[in-house]
């Protein structure tokens, strides 16, 4: 069962070496991100999951390793016992705020309980409705189930974006954090996928498998939404 979700984004700024001069313009969503997994923390978890957008789905009990190569910073991270597996661009930085967490490296390093942190991938291009069923089953049984999920809004939001400007970017993103913000999982299981692709929101499936695992009741916090790179970044906790 599901005991507490939170969704971070992916922007690869976010580690300091790749913001280099630009390293404080994103200060608050370090410390949204931080004040999310010392929350999944405090809800005493049997296993993490950390979830994102890949080629295809993929459950990686082993963990996996990422690197940050392809943006010019030769570092590598790990998740859970860093096996083999290449880790997706989204769960790369998911792993790499795991390990700003003392309570998450520890886990990390030695991927065993009383905590363990797994990876899982859902393809980019999944219907809703599989994304919803994926969700179920990653939550199934009796175990304490933290996700997190790394996921970002629209990337359209001004002429600098990865997607330049659209108009309908910034609603979508008000939307979005609306149901963030309300733990509305009928509006996420809502989003158009074609709609997404057009607004490049890398962050759609994985957002849709949240809302297939969280089941009715949730309370929730929206700690962070802001566009400081044209990208929407939400960092949300639902408990």
């Amino acid at each position: 069962m599901l005991v507490a979700a939170a969704v971070v984004p992916c922007p690869p700024m976010i580690v300091p070496e790749l913001a280099r001069g630009a390293v404080a313009e994103l200060d608050g969503l370090r410390a949204a991100c931080d004040q999310a997994l010392a929350a999944l923390a405090e809800a005493a978890p049997d296993r993490l999951i950390v979830l994102g957008a890949g080629e295809a789905d993929a459950t990686l009990e082993a963990g996996g390793t990422g690197s940050f190569a392809r943006y010019g910073v030769d570092l590598e991270v790990t998740l859970g016992a860093g096996a083999a597996a290449r880790l997706s661009p989204a769960l790369t930085v998911g792993a790499w705020l795991l390990g700003r967490s003392p309570w998450a490296a520890e886990r990390i390093a030695s991927g065993t309980a009383p905590s363990p942190v797994t990876g899982a991938e859902i393809a980019a291009d999944a219907e809703p409705a599989r994304c919803a069923a994926r969700g179920a089953e990653l939550v199934a049984g009796a175990d304490r189930v933290a996700l997190l999920v790394v996921a970002d809004g629209s990337a359209c939001r001004t002429e600098k974006a990865p997607g330049y400007l659209d108009a309908r970017a910034e609603p979508y993103d008000l939307a979005l954090g609306a149901a963030l913000e309300a733990a509305d999982q009928v509006a996420l299981a809502e989003l158009d996928p074609a709609l997404a692709r057009e607004l490049w929101v890398a962050g759609r499936p994985a957002l849709q498998v949240l809302a297939g695992a969280a089941g009715p009741g949730r309370q929730s916090r929206l700690l962070y939404a802001e566009a400081p790179y044209g990208v929407g970044y939400f960092v949300a906790l639902w408990s």
